[in-house]
């Protein structure tokens, strides 16, 4: 998921365009408040960001993600209608990965957009599932939530990927536990449930997509 805050509504409507039509998720923002609003939900892979806002400027937006542990990493391009070398090294001294000066072409953004994943390694062809405040990178063997990279084990991590690729499906207790620990587990066994419930407690709020269907199984419901 791409992030862009910027205030212009003609321009923030051709950028979400263009980065949807180049299969990359997007979503844009006119004020840093909304901005805040979105990130406290769901984490981005990469931020645009514009310089000039109201509210408060994009630098000091730039300043808060860096501040904070969760988004000290988060690749950053800067968008711009300054373009004075200050202006420039001012924004990549406070941590942006890249910065481009407007007018600038849509290809151009994308191009940036790619480099700047394929260097921070967040480039989008890998799998991502959104349940409400949680991100799973499958490839990455990653959960994150609120931001927070959160540790499963082999198992609970494995579980939960089996779900997500079936979301909306009830599967069976015997399939998960085929699935997940091998033909040969015990139906009885309560290690299916115990898996569940530590699952649903390391991911919080959004645990509560896992849902027991009684006498079936499990399945996760919702959007992700």
């Amino acid at each position: 998921m791409i992030y862009l805050l910027e205030d212009d509504d003609s321009i923030r409507k051709l950028v979400i365009y263009t980065l949807q039509s180049q299969g990359y998720e997007a979503c844009g923002f006119a004020r840093p408040s909304e901005f805040w609003e979105a990130m406290a939900g769901k984490a981005p892979t990469l931020v645009l960001l514009d310089i000039m806002l109201p509210e408060e400027d994009g630098l000091a937006v730039l300043h808060k993600l860096r501040d904070a542990s969760a988004t000290r990493r988060l690749p950053v391009i800067m968008l711009t209608a300054k373009n004075s070398e200050y202006d420039r090294v001012e924004g990549l001294d406070a941590g942006a990965d890249d910065f481009i000066s407007k007018p600038f072409g849509m290809m151009e953004l994308v191009a940036r957009v790619r480099a700047v994943l394929r260097r921070t390694g967040e480039e989008s062809g890998g799998k991502e599932y959104f349940v409400g405040n949680a991100v799973i990178r499958p490839e990455k063997h990653q959960v994150l939530v609120d931001g927070k990279e959160v540790q499963l084990t082999y198992k609970e991590f494995e579980l939960l990927c089996l779900l997500l690729e079936n979301r909306g499906k009830v599967l069976s207790r015997g399939t998960l536990l085929d699935r997940v620990w091998g033909s040969g587990m015990d139906r009885e066994n309560r290690t299916l449930d115990v898996h569940i419930r530590t699952l649903r407690a390391k991911l919080g709020d959004a645990g509560s997509c896992i849902e027991t269907v009684r006498g079936v199984g499990y399945k996760i419901g919702g959007e992700v």
